[in-house]
């Protein structure tokens, strides 16, 4: 297939799926809070874009942890759950332990719209709106996100360790890992395109390295790449060894991830996977991305959208967490221990 015919192709699907998005999110709407917290986008600009100004990977590491959520019960707040006596945090699970960032930016977020608009706005609905503007900051789309989500009452740490995909993957790995969100090839392509900016650990592309088959590196990595990434992940390297996804833009929203990937400069091997699998239809998609940035970001609004529909809680399901942390039922418990607690050291101190 001609370059010509893959744009065309990638744009056909991307007006597709927005169709049908009309009918299957209507339980959303970027209208959600247009009367009950007019002033919520403004607020998320406001904290995400004061964090940038520090740490020029959070708009990377939101993106991520939107999509982190969304592969794990749906996009309903879970993954930001911490561990409890009936809780176990999808945060310690495989793909997210010591590698999760922006939960800061997202409590920070929560404190202020709950001080704007109490007990209105779910977590699940702010990681949505956080993920959206971390793109924007970077240089990336921007799009009205659907609202609506309501926010989960437990965690699955055991199905983050199931469905979130590696960084070793392969293409058939990978499909299948999206087919199981309803997601399609288009949107694996395009979506991770999100690794156009941010950070890895070394321990998510070492065996690349080093040991990839038979102690040889992996041949679909460029040797002068993979020289670079061995002075800077060395086979001991630690776990605070990071390096940039893209090579060229490594804080910029664009489409260098795809030239990157025509140059065999992927980082992750499920990154190159998309392009250097003989024969595989994403091989199309990523010429199509490349040659146009347009495309590309046209499709990443629609995916992001799709992927924000998954298994999302409305209605009455679920609840408005007012600590994005705690479901209510355990942070009322929490601050009834500290109530307890505190009124015992004043009778304490009273007696003496």
């Amino acid at each position: 297939m001609g370059s010509m015919s893959a744009v065309a192709v990638a744009v056909l699907c991307a007006f597709a799926m927005h169709a049908s998005f009309l009918v299957t999110n209507a339980q959303l709407s970027p209208t959600f809070y247009d009367e009950t917290c007019p002033t919520l986008s403004d607020i998320v600009f406001s904290v995400v874009s004061d964090a940038s100004l520090t740490d020029p990977r959070i708009g990377a590491s939101l993106v991520r942890l939107h999509f982190h959520d969304c592969f794990v019960q749906g996009c309903d707040g879970s993954v930001l759950l911490n561990n409890t006596d009936t809780i176990q945090s999808e945060q310690d699970a495989l793909p997210n332990a010591n590698s999760l960032r922006g939960l800061d930016v997202v409590n920070n977020i929560k404190t202020e719209v709950e001080n704007s608009c109490p007990q209105t706005v779910s977590c699940a609905d702010i990681l949505a709106i956080a993920a959206e503007v971390g793109s924007v900051l970077g240089g990336g789309p921007s799009w009205e996100v659907p609202l609506g989500r309501r926010d989960s009452l437990n965690a699955s740490q055991a199905l983050a360790n199931t469905n979130l995909p590696a960084p070793f993957f392969t293409l058939d790995q990978l499909t299948a890992s999206f087919a199981a969100q309803g997601l399609n090839t288009t949107d694996l392509v395009t979506l991770s395109g999100a690794h156009t900016f941010g950070r890895a650990r070394c321990s998510t592309f070492l065996n690349r390295l080093y040991n990839f088959n038979n102690s040889e590196p992996d041949p679909t990595l460029n040797t002068t790449f993979l020289a670079t990434l061995r002075e800077i992940c060395p086979e001991n390297a630690t776990v605070v060894n990071i390096t940039n996804l893209d090579l060229t833009t490594p804080d910029q929203f664009d489409n260098n991830y795809y030239s990157n990937l025509q140059q065999l400069n992927g980082l992750l091997q499920s990154d190159q996977e998309l392009f250097s699998t003989p024969g595989a239809d994403t091989v199309d998609l990523v010429n199509s991305f490349s040659s146009d940035q347009s495309v590309f970001f046209d499709n990443f609004i629609v995916s992001m959208i799709k992927m924000g529909n998954i298994g999302v809680l409305t209605g009455t399901d679920g609840e408005i967490r007012t600590q994005c942390n705690f479901v209510n039922e355990d942070l009322s418990a929490i601050l009834a221990g500290v109530a307890s607690k505190n009124r015992k050291v004043n009778l304490v101190a009273q007696s003496k």
